[in-house]
């Protein structure tokens, strides 16, 4: 018999999330604090947006923490490099006649 350890993320009584390490689930945990806190940053905005709305929006915002913050310090953010395509030897050939 295997004994597995478990980390569950609990919030108002309901299980959010399970981790099997500790550092992935105080992880998960902060994130949710960060988007507890936007929420009504974003409600008292006067944007028009409804509840659930915000609470999508501040979700996304504190899972991509990083990237916001990046942002806001004015840091460009970092575009996808596109993969070069290796040629074939036809694509090479056909180049060379031109």
């Amino acid at each position: 018999m295997a004994v597995v350890t478990q980390f569950v993320v609990v919030r108002e009584g309901v299980e959010k999330m399970t981790f099997t390490s500790k550092k992935e689930a105080d992880a998960y945990d902060k994130m949710l604090d960060i988007s507890d806190n936007l929420t009504p940053f974003i409600i008292e905005s006067d944007l028009g947006i409804d509840e659930t709305t915000c609470e999508k929006l501040s979700f996304y915002l504190a899972q991509n923490k990083d990237q916001l913050l990046n942002l806001l310090k004015g840091v460009a953010p970092q575009k996808a490099v596109a993969a070069k395509k290796p040629t074939t030897k036809a694509e090479k050939e056909l180049k060379s006649k031109k």
